[in-house]
């Protein structure tokens, strides 16, 4: 076709190219094999064997549609069409010269377009583009002399063209570039701009390759500089072999290096364990420090540096293990599902480390354990109780004799995976020493911002700890170190109720003994009766742990009875209780039957739960001594003191003599002497028992009350109100008095002790005097005529409100 035909229209069929582009003067063959390109194949061959050959856009589309098509392409002569299988057929074509696309005929079953041809923009030739023309050729000749390797015949045509269009479309047919970049020089039709732009990605290309090559001369200098150490290794090993020397720390070396390498750690870990590997290589066989370092080594390769369990959280499971494993205890398994639902949304997020505090027995250990099963985390345990040396933490350094890592890096070996659940027992239990503070040590394992890089002394490198899920137990939550108590979120179990204690006995406690002590589930039945007694008259513990050691006691006992008679059925009942078990160690109810004077029921906090403190005082004779025992602390002491001179300001009011503080002697007494005591809480109980005593009022006994007192009779807010009402609830009182200040903490006590006992709420003594004493005492001639018995009744008569 010549010039003058270049200006017709045609319509022709369209073979869309994937990631390949055609240039005029150009031959070349490809594959053909979508049914759409062989249908247009086959309607060219028809016709005048002319085709629109034009490149999709997207690589990946593998039927593209009209607009997926670049709209400059070539018109090309088929030359020769080969089937090589049932599907495909390989083309042989020529570029004749540019067109592009104007009007799209069909587009079904095959592309059809109808196409203008396009001609290059004419220009001016001056020496300027001789210059870019010559630079171009150069620029060739560097790259096929350093980059690649190209015929003659490709030379000696870039030599002979000296027109810039020409010399453009046929270096870049013959240059390896991606498709876009020929694209853009096939749509530029000014010569003297195609060929600038050819020569800026041929510079482009040949900096790129350029880097490739240093980057392959690295490599190979690697790959040599490995090869050598290898022929050296294998000599020093033939040498060893020759020596009789057959266990070699070489070969050894080589062993660990190779454990290594397969682990894929990161570059820092990965290096120093290498370094470790070349001093061992270079020590002696049998030495002391290979020892040390074989050990080493081996401690480090045992550790989960990359494995993991899959974690899957289901809540409707969560709940279903959390309510099989533990009866009760409904707001401490909401707040754990609440906190398994925020890791749900959010896996990436590193959340509060749990912190369960609670008197011993409650189930903080076992509801660990039922997180674990019900999320597919594996399941470890530290116990933390007695630790004083912060080394058991971070480890200590490989160079001293027997040496190890810490308790957290020795969890996550046993664990064998580097996100197991980790519950670190009794956390309160840590204490200092010259050997270090361990609760310190603790501070980066409980820190999500920090513990990503948890360093161990032992393995002197960082390990990542952000994906264990720590749990931490507590029995005081005041024992708890400040700063470590800062990074952790605080779940308080609370102690359980007699029908708590109850549903736990009979679904878990009782199975478990009968099959410990193997003693079949039909042979042996406790009557609930029965099992009240024991809980009343044979326990009296916050949790269940007591109540456990003695059905194993029980089912014992009943062993040996089935033993001798394998046939017989034991039916334990209340009065057959006594027999198994002997006498009754707990008075049911704990409070005295009458009202007597001088006798409050205060209460205190401990550690395992609440319980209900007698304060006695009884009021003699004498100087005006005060006698303080019972195993006070200096807290509690203080307290008494201040309850004597707050009843000192208010003698006139409450008819007590003026002078009595120099003319009787006041014994203040908690029973139980043998047991410390401590805290100012019991400073309105101090207080009502004193004015109890000194005007001869008995104390109400169903009455129980708990709160700091101030010399001017004010009544301050206490802690630990929960425990010390469920101690309440458990001796069977029916009035508390507590701080006005605490009404808010009434949300947390539990709904059952709410039913069964009021609450009153007191801002002064006054009130205290007034809801306690069995009679209001009688103020002295000058009170009346002063002030009113109580200064504040009208307010005593507004919190007088029944909370239940």
């Amino acid at each position: 076709m010549d010039i003058g035909e270049k200006n017709e229209t045609l319509v022709l069929p369209a073979l869309a190219l994937r990631g390949l582009v055609i240039f005029p003067e150009m031959m070349i063959q490809f594959d053909v094999g979508r049914k759409k390109s062989i249908l247009a194949l086959a309607e060219a061959m028809e016709a005048d064997q002319r085709i629109f050959l034009v490149a999709q856009k997207d690589l990946g589309d593998n039927e593209p549609a009209e607009q997926q098509l670049y709209t400059m392409g070539v018109v090309a002569k088929v030359k020769q069409v080969v089937r090589y299988s049932e599907e495909g057929v390989r083309l042989y074509a020529e570029g004749l010269y540019r067109a592009k696309i104007l009007k799209t005929k069909q587009s079904s079953p095959f592309f059809t377009f109808e196409v203008e041809a396009v001609q290059d923009e004419p220009y001016k030739e001056s020496p300027r583009t001789e210059a870019l023309i010559r630079h171009v050729q150069d620029l060739f000749d560097v790259y096929v002399q350093k980059f690649a390797k190209v015929p003659p015949d490709i030379l000696l045509g870039v030599m002979k063209r000296k027109n810039c269009g020409d010399l453009a479309d046929f270096i870049t047919s013959n240059l390896m570039l991606g498709f876009e970049k020929k694209q853009a020089v096939l749509q530029e039709l000014h010569p003297v701009k195609r060929l600038k732009l050819l020569s800026s990605q041929l510079e482009n290309e040949m900096n790129i390759l350029s880097i490739e090559n240093e980057i392959n001369e690295k490599a190979k200098e690697h790959i040599d500089q490995g090869q050598r150490e290898y022929f050296l290794r294998e000599q020093m090993r033939a040498i060893a072999a020759e020596l009789g020397d057959e266990d070699n720390p070489h070969e050894e070396a080589d062993t660990y290096r190779a454990k290594i390498l397969k682990l894929g750690l990161p570059e820092l870990q990965r290096d120093k364990l290498l370094k470790e590997c070349d001093r061992l290589a270079k020590m002696p066989f049998a030495s002391h420090e290979a020892s040390v370092i074989v050990s080493y080594l081996d401690t480090c390769l045992g550790l989960p540096w990359n494995s993991e369990s899959k974690e899957h959280i289901d809540l409707k499971k969560a709940q279903r293990v959390l309510d099989r494993d533990h009866y009760g205890l409904e707001k401490v398994k909401e707040r754990i599902l609440e906190t398994l639902a925020v890791r749900k949304l959010s896996p990436e997020l590193n959340g509060q480390i749990i912190c369960l505090v609670g008197p011993p027995g409650v189930g903080k250990t076992s509801i660990a354990h039922s997180i674990a099963e019900a999320i597919g985390r594996v399941y470890v345990r530290v116990s933390l109780g007695g630790v004083r040396d912060e080394s058991d933490i971070v480890g200590h350094r490989k160079t001293y004799i027997g040496s190890m890592p810490g308790r957290i890096i020795n969890a996550l070996k046993q664990a064998g995976v580097k996100n197991p659940l980790v519950l670190l027992d009794e956390i309160d239990k840590l204490g200092a020493s010259y050997q270090g503070d361990p609760s310190s040590a603790l501070l980066e394992v409980l820190d999500s911002e920090q513990n990503g890089t948890f360093y161990d002394h032992y393995i002197d490198m960082p390990f990542d700890l952000s994906k264990v899920m720590f749990i931490t137990t507590a029995n005081d939550y005041g024992a708890i170190p400040a700063p470590l108590l800062d990074r952790m979120d605080v779940i308080t179990l609370g102690s359980y109720t007699h029908e708590e204690k109850y549903q736990i006995a009979t679904r878990h406690l009782l199975p478990k003994q009968l099959r410990k002590n193997g003693i079949p589930a039909k042979s042996l039945k406790i009557v609930p009766a029965a099992m009240h007694e024991l809980i009343d008259s044979y326990t009296s513990e916050a949790g269940v742990r007591n109540l456990e050691r003695q059905l194993a006691s029980l089912c014992r006992k009943c062993a040996r009875i089935v033993l001798e008679n394998p046939d017989q059925k034991i039916t334990v009942t209340a009065k057959k209780l006594e027999e198994l078990l002997g006498p009754k160690r707990f008075k049911r109810d704990r409070l005295t039957k009458t009202d007597e004077v001088g006798l409050v029921n205060g209460l205190a906090w401990t550690s395992v739960g609440g319980e209900i403190l007698p304060i006695e005082v009884a009021v003699m004779e004498g100087t005006g001594k005060i006698e303080l025992t019972g195993s006070l602390g200096d807290v509690m002491k203080e307290s008494a003191r201040t309850a004597i001179t707050c009843i000192r300001t208010r003698a006139a009011k409450l008819g007590i003599s003026h002078d009595f503080y120099c003319k009787y002697d006041i014994h203040i007494h908690a029973p139980e002497g043998a047991i410390p005591k401590d805290g100012p809480s019991a400073g309105i109980a101090m207080a009502t028992a004193i004015t109890s005593a000194l005007c001869n009022i008995p104390v109400r006994h169903d009455v129980a009350m708990t709160g700091e007192i101030t010399l001017l009779g004010r009544v301050l807010p206490i802690g630990g109100l929960k425990e010390k009402t469920m101690a309440a609830y458990r001796a069977g009182v029916k009035k508390v008095l507590i701080p006005a200040d605490n009404v808010s903490d009434l949300y947390e006590v539990e709904d059952v002790v709410k039913a069964h006992i009021q609450f009153v709420p007191v801002e002064r003594i006054d009130q205290v005097l007034q809801e306690a004493l069995a009679k209001q005492p009688e103020p002295a001639a000058e009170a009346l005529a002063s002030t009113p018995l109580l200064e504040t009744e009208g307010k005593a008569a507004r919190l007088s409100t029944i909370y239940q």
